[in-house]
């Protein structure tokens, strides 16, 4: 994961990273399709700033590996 600080809105080093998230699947959307399991959505984590509310979601290492095969995601 790249520098995560200070936050890119308003500059704030008051940054909080979540516990692992699913990301999805089930009932729920899929945000990060293709990239889990079969069984498992994949995970991410969610950081967020104290001061302005800026949410951003970062998918794991292990997620991240898994784009350049998948089908589901288009190279920009």
């Amino acid at each position: 994961m790249n520098s995560l600080s200070p936050c890119p809105n308003c500059g704030s080093r008051e940054l909080y990273r979540s516990k692992e998230v699913s990301a999805g699947g089930g009932h729920a959307p899929d945000y990060l399709p293709g990239l889990g399991s079969f069984w498992l959505a994949e995970k991410f984590y969610i950081v967020a700033c104290k001061d302005c509310g800026l949410t951003r979601f970062f998918a794991r290492p292990e997620a991240m590996a898994k784009l350049p095969e998948s089908k589901k995601w288009t190279r920009l």
